[in-house]
């Protein structure tokens, strides 16, 4: 499907929401789940009792296993792309990029952490809630641990990425469209092509001129003949 492109100029404003967007999600995504991701890789053991995973992935991330370590450095590379994606939006490197390119994976990812923010894939808002409140019991002897990752998941990691999911769902609604090309010459070559580099400025008589030299041919032919 060929892309859209936009001959609108844009207005001051809308530049302004496009740098405002891209440099908060990137910062927002260093400052936060990278920096936790990178001291983890680094054998920190920050948060690492508090995050909101399942018992098994929790037991591992606080041993520091292998697979631990393999997956926060992958975690790290995967920051370093998204915040290069988001900046390639107000960047002029990133004009060489289709937009699409850029904004479908941003607007996935922005659906993405929100809906885990809000407690679809179990931690979230709702999720956290319901144990706080009791509706929903965990038995002993996880009763105080789920209560602990409830409270830390409910006032820390659902609103980091909560505004993390609308950081990106605002920075690629702020993506513009590309902007129309500058009408170029052809390939082909142009008027007045020289091969020697110098440019020959059109003759509209060049064509008339054969027909001028075979005139004065087949005159001073008739003249050669009458003598």
């Amino acid at each position: 499907m060929k892309e859209v492109v936009d001959t609108r100029p844009m207005t001051p404003r809308a530049v302004s929401v496009r740098r405002w967007a891209a440099y908060a999600t990137c910062a927002w995504t260093f400052a936060g789940y990278g920096t936790l991701k990178l001291h983890w890789a680094l054998g920190g053991t920050a948060l690492t009792s508090s995050a909101p995973l399942p018992r098994s992935a929790r037991e591992e991330l606080v041993a520091q296993s292998p697979a631990a370590i393999v997956g926060h450095w992958i975690s790290v590379g995967l920051v370093v792309l998204g915040a290069l994606a988001a900046l390639a939006t107000v960047r002029p490197w990133g004009r060489v990029l289709p937009r699409r390119l850029l904004t479908v994976p941003m607007w996935i990812t922005s659906v993405l952490m929100v809906l885990r923010a809000c407690g679809a894939f179990g931690f979230g808002v709702v999720g956290d809630a319901l144990v706080l409140s009791g509706v929903q019991r965990v038995g002993p002897p996880n009763t105080e641990i789920a209560l602990h990752l409830s409270r830390v998941d409910l006032l820390l990691w659902s609103p980091y990425f909560l505004i993390w999911g609308l950081l990106w769902g605002a920075t690629a609604w702020a993506t513009p469209r590309r902007q129309a090309p500058l009408n170029r010459p052809s390939a082909s070559r142009p008027t007045g092509y020289s091969p020697t580099g110098i440019d020959v400025a059109p003759n509209p008589r060049r064509r008339s001129l054969p027909r001028l030299t075979s005139r004065s041919w087949a005159r001073s032919g008739e003249s050669s003949v009458a003598l």
